[in-house]
């Protein structure tokens, strides 16, 4: 039994320590990354039992992402391609304040993963499913695996939570933007970026926004703006909160820690603007330093960034 369950891809990631591109320079270090693996590890630091689902290479690389997330207390069901080596992703540096990501996935192992690779028992057992646009992206495989694993929620009465998450380097706005509709038309909860909001709806005020996401049938429907703080809708309720300032060092696995954050006040009945200031906490708290989710906060990490804010973040 968990909490929040995720499907999706997780990936080696190669982070370059010095400025210039790797044509230039080789210092670098290895972790790994993928937006479904940082839910289910911001999840589990925050307490709520968290699992995910997804399919590596039988390599080095497979074994550091599935060994780190075992430390992290996340539930696996993990399937090993003996055929596909895991995919991986290069980030560097190639001037000041400029990063760069190279991804090299494509018929890797993330990419096969099929609906047999989905325990049943695993989705039926949990109050969350987390999805991502990036699976419907990866290849007909994985769009059915996320696909299936939906409809089964849904006949379960797990609460279905999709965050957009686009990715332009695995396809155009155009041929996203359907398949995007056709998951938040199977989705409780939609997460998106005010551009990822446009891409779907239209360019509007971000509360117009979130309640056109809500009519393509989700009940609640949340836009995320960064240093703008976000705007979230539940039925009939309505809620903005501003972003929490921090000195930011790198903004990857913000967007992750953000639905993390929400996902985990959501299992515990929390009201709407008390998900949406965990939410920015959690964001704001994950910008702090390197990574894709070393820096996703425990709760007395957040008690630290919004001393006082009140008995939305407090634990």
């Amino acid at each position: 039994m968990s909490g929040i369950v995720t499907i999706g891809e997780a990936l080696g990631l190669v982070i370059a320590r010095r400025t210039g591109g790797f044509d230039l320079q080789s210092d670098a270090e290895m972790s790994f990354g993928g937006a479904e693996s940082n839910v289910a590890i911001a999840a589990a630091r925050l307490g709520v039992e968290a699992a995910w689902i997804g399919r590596v290479g039988d390599d080095a690389v497979g074994r550091r992402i599935l060994r780190a997330l075992r430390a992290e207390q996340v539930q696996l069901h993990e399937t090993v391609d003996a055929d596909a080596p895991t995919a991986i992703m290069l980030k560097d540096r190639p001037r000041p304040g400029r990063s760069r990501v190279t991804y090299y996935r494509g018929g890797l192992a993330g990419s096969r993963i099929t609906p047999a690779d989905v325990p049943s028992e695993a989705i039926v057992g949990a109050q969350v499913l987390h999805v991502t646009g990036i699976s419907l992206a990866l290849s007909d495989s994985a769009a059915e695996t996320v696909l299936s694993a939906v409809r089964l929620a849904r006949e379960h009465g797990v609460t279905v939570s999709f965050d957009v998450n686009h990715r332009s380097k695995l396809w155009s706005a155009e041929a996203a933007a359907p398949r995007y509709r056709e998951l938040a038309a199977l989705s409780d909860i939609v997460f998106a970026g005010d551009d990822e909001a446009a891409m779907l709806v239209g360019e509007e005020s971000p509360l117009e926004q979130a309640r056109a996401l809500q009519a393509l049938g989700p009940r609640q429907a949340v836009i995320k703006r960064g240093e703008h703080g976000a705007s979230g809708i539940d039925g009939d309720l309505e809620v903005e909160v501003p972003a929490f300032a921090v000195d930011v060092v790198d903004t990857v696995g913000a967007g992750d820690a953000f639905a993390a954050g929400y996902l985990v006040e959501l299992t515990r009945a929390a009201p709407l603007e008390q998900r949406m200031l965990t939410a920015a906490a959690c964001g704001a708290s994950a910008c702090r330093s390197d990574g894709d989710w070393e820096s996703l906060p425990s709760w007395g990490e957040l008690r630290e960034l919004v001393d006082g804010v009140g008995d939305a973040v407090q634990r």
